[in-house]
């Protein structure tokens, strides 16, 4: 057996030394080929040091031939975003179709997407396992120390790896460094018979306890990482999916592990809420866990990829359109008189946008109150994007089928654009767990088994921040060529309004629907939507009520609907069933709602 060791450049980021990728030598030949590196070498410090590298590269999406990143194993825009009510697939009808089944949730074992995802997931716990694995091999030359690190992070990864394949598809296989063997193809071939969140949370709790405060490189992730995501596991934990009702004690468990990373002190909220979405305020004081991007002059192979169809039509970026925010999540961004967002009446009357109404053609902007962060996530007519040029019908690439609307989040900046040879690969890190998280997450918990005045304390944090005047996008007027404006100083773009929760929070209906109409508008076009509402167990009744409003704007969702007890998970790949064969049986089962 034979591993080639694949060599990339990126600086400020641990993915420094390279990526390793797993192929297989003939037998018969009598020297190995240039490049490789057998297991004996690789049994060694600097060895399971580069496996480790490859175990992280697959958080980045890359590290699978034939196979683009934005189906990689961590970024969740068409999965969590598209087949929720924050997004539609965007582009074109004809512009990658298997995406509007998704959206559509016309969920089909066959679709490339979900059998690319499952490989990016799988590879990384072949990885994480292949550290493990090498690591008992090594047998000098490393300290105690370090060796536990490893694992630490190894441990870290496999948990990830594995959580994120349980939100998709409910039941898959949990592999193991013991049962894997990457001499064996036949190994990872492990039914899928058993609930897998105890050895998600045992990865973690592991991984918790071994892992330092801080890390002296930027990527690893620490102690506090592996906490969050531990309570993260106990949130999606946190409610039956079937009937709504909180799971208490998974919430306790959650509550326990957010108090201790509020109480370390560790992590507080940016001054302002864009610095969450620049190149130039990346791993802030907010971030528990970013996925590392970096991209030069002369080497992009480091850079985000995962977002490279989510630009718009115009220059600079000329492509391709994907991701376009809906109407309904633009209305949700609607505040009353006194700055409160409107729960129940968000959707009642559009926001006024511009379909059909071409760029340098006369438009009057919506004059009502709106929370500041739609136009930090949402582009749309009149508004500075991200300090480029003012947006315009221009950016879209068919308003007719998919809407005015641009995402925004995970562009670069205008200094930090441009550096590689694709104007649509960036240093931009995604930020997986920050501390805003951890705050609205507790707040959920006091909802349920804590403190209504406490959670309410916990929004106004978060709402506190949006509010910071420093931070709303400023007012600016078109020039006489398309790419010419001028700033107004002192102006914001719009009427920006928005306010605390002052009076107490004594029902605790209100109060659950006031914390998650906060997590969407934090959180809105991350790709967390979806799984939000799946973990509440409310995504049929969102869902629907957002179809029936939806298909009057968007022809081609007139007969979408979503299957409660079906539709809140995806069908495990035909190709993955097919190829768990073992013994003439397959090890994999298909979820009986498929």
């Amino acid at each position: 057996m034979k591993r080639t060791i694949i060599n990339i450049k990126q600086t400020l980021m641990i993915l420094a030394a390279g990526i390793i990728c797993l192929s297989c030598s003939d037998e018969f030949l009598e020297r190995p080929p240039q490049g490789s590196i057998s297991e004996e070498e690789l049994a060694s410090p600097d060895g399971v040091e580069g496996l480790l590298i490859g175990a992280y590269k697959m958080t980045t999406g890359y590290g699978l031939e034939g196979q683009s990143s934005w189906n990689g194993a961590v970024d969740n825009w068409v999965y969590g975003g598209v087949t929720s009510d924050d997004a539609y697939k965007g582009t074109d009808a004809g512009d990658q179709p298997e995406q509007s089944f998704l959206e559509r949730y016309d969920f089909q074992p066959t679709n490339n997407h979900l059998k690319n995802k499952w490989r990016a997931l799988y590879k990384g716990i072949a990885r994480t396992n292949d550290v493990l694995n090498t690591l008992k091999n090594v047998e000098a030359g490393i300290s105690d120390a370090r060796r536990q690190q490893i694992v630490a992070e190894a441990r870290f990864l496999r948990g990830f790896f594995h959580f994120e394949a349980r939100k998709m598809w409910r039941k898959v296989p949990y592999i193991s460094d013991e049962v894997f063997d990457i001499n064996d193809l036949e190994s990872s071939k492990v039914p899928n018979d058993k609930e897998i969140w105890p050895d998600i949370e045992g990865d973690l709790k592991a991984a918790m306890d071994m892992l330092p405060d801080q890390q002296t490189q930027v990527g690893r992730p620490t102690k506090w990482a592996a906490m969050a995501f531990l309570a993260k596991a106990c949130m999606y934990q946190g409610w039956d999916e079937a009937t709504g009702t909180a799971n208490t004690a998974k919430l306790q468990q959650a509550k326990a592990l957010l108090e201790e990373i509020v109480a370390s002190g560790k992590f507080e909220l940016t001054e302002k809420f864009e610095e969450n979405f620049l190149v130039g305020t990346r791993n802030n004081v907010e971030s528990i866990f970013e996925i590392q991007y970096n991209i030069s002059g002369a080497n992009q192979q480091a850079s985000n990829e995962t977002t490279t169809l989510n630009y718009p039509y115009t220059d600079p970026w000329g492509c391709c359109g994907f991701y376009q925010p809906s109407q309904n999540l633009v209305n949700a961004y609607k505040t009353d008189e006194n700055g409160l967002p409107l729960l129940e009446t968000f959707n009642e009357e559009d926001v006024t946008n511009d379909q059909g109404i071409a760029w340098n053609a006369d438009f009057t902007p919506y004059q009502g109150p709106l929370d500041p962060r739609l136009d930090h996530t949402v582009g749309r007519r009149g508004i500075l994007h991200k300090g480029f040029k003012i947006h315009g019908s221009d950016f879209i690439r068919d308003q007719n089928y998919a809407g005015p609307y641009s995402p925004k989040k995970h562009l670069a900046e205008p200094q930090f654009f441009g550096i590689g040879a694709n104007p649509r690969l960036s240093a931009n890190n995604y930020r997986i767990m920050r501390y805003s998280m951890v705050l609205l997450w507790l707040a959920e918990c006091e909802v349920e088994i804590g403190s209504l005045e406490r959670a309410r304390e916990l929004v106004n944090m978060i709402r506190e921040r949006a509010a910071n005047p420093n931070g709303f996008v400023p007012k600016a007027i078109q020039g006489a060529e398309r790419n010419d404006f001028s700033i107004v100083e002192g102006e914001a773009a719009a009427n920006y309004v928005i306010a605390t929760y002052n009076e107490p929070w004594v029902d605790k209906e209100m109060a659950r629907k006031a914390v998650r109409m906060e997590t969407r508008l934090e959180f809105a076009m991350e790709g967390h939507r979806f799984f939000d509402l799946q973990r509440w167990g409310i995504a049929a009744e969102v869902l629907n009520e957002y179809l029936e409003v939806e298909k009057t704007k968007r022809s081609y969702l007139k007969d979408a609907s979503f299957t409660k007890g079906k539709n809140e998970y995806y069908p495990i790949p035909l190709e993955a069933i097919e190829r768990s064969y073992l013994n003439g049986t397959p090890t994999l089962t298909q979820d009986p709602a498929y």
